[in-house]
C-alpha cells in the first residue's frame, strides 16, 4: 500500500482524474494505493458475500456491493470496502458512480498491506460518518470482529473464531459459520 503525501489535500475530483491502472482510496485527502487482493482474500470475500447476498435478497432488505465500488463519504474521503450493504430505506445514497454517503454495513478483509489502515484510520472514518456496523475479517487468525456504532466510536458486538457462528446485530436472523468464511 503506497500513499501520496504532498502536503496538499486531494479531493474527489482529483480522485476521479487518477489513472485507471491502480486502485485508490482517499482518506482525509490522502491518496492511498490499494494492492490487488490475494487468492485467500478473494475467496474469503466470496464466502462472506454470497450468503450475505442471498440473505439480503431473500428478505428484500436492500442491496449488496463489492470492491471495487466507490463509497464517497465526503469530498476528501472515498473508500472501497471489500463488501458493503445498503438498506432499502437508505437506497437514496446510491448513484451511478457508486454510493454517496455511509452504507449500513461495511466488511473489510484484513491483509498484511491494509490491516493497520482498516483497524485504525478506516475504523475512525466509518465511525465519523456513522456506518452502523463494521466487520473486520482477519484471514491470519481466522476471526471476525463485529463492531456496532455506539456514540462516536464502535463497540465490539462479537469476536468470532473457528467453530463459532457469526451473527449480525443489524441483519436480524443472519448467521454464518466462521469455518465457512475461511474455507478457501
Amino acid at each position: 500500500m503506497a500513499t501520496q503525501r504532498s502536503g496538499t489535500l486531494l479531493t474527489y475530483e482529483d480522485y476521479c482524474n487518477m489513472p485507471d491502472d491502480e486502485r485508490y482510496q482517499l482518506i482525509d485527502g490522502e491518496l492511498i494505493i490499494i494492492a490487488t487482493p490475494s487468492v485467500v482474500h478473494q475467496g474469503t470475500s466470496r464466502n462472506i458475500s454470497t450468503p450475505l447476498d442471498i440473505f439480503v435478497k431473500a428478505n428484500r432488505l436492500g442491496e449488496m456491493y463489492y470492491a471495487p465500488f466507490d463509497v464517497v463519504l465526503s469530498n476528501i474521503n472515498v473508500v472501497q470496502p471489500d463488501i458493503l450493504f445498503v438498506s432499502r430505506e437508505r437506497s437514496h445514497i446510491l448513484t451511478d458512480a457508486g454510493i454517496s454517503g455511509a452504507p449500513d454495513l461495511v466488511v473489510e478483509i484484513l491483509s498484511p498491506s491494509t490491516a493497520a489502515l482498516d483497524k485504525t484510520r478506516k475504523r475512525e472514518l466509518y465511525a465519523r460518518y456513522r456506518v452502523p456496523e463494521y466487520w473486520q475479517v482477519d484471514t491470519d487468525d481466522f476471526s471476525v470482529v463485529v463492531l456496532i456504532l455506539a456514540g462516536a466510536d464502535y463497540e465490539v458486538a462479537g469476536v468470532y473464531g473457528l467453530g463459532e457462528t457469526l451473527v449480525s446485530p443489524l441483519l436480524k436472523g443472519f448467521r454464518l459459520d466462521v469455518d465457512d468464511i475461511f474455507a478457501v
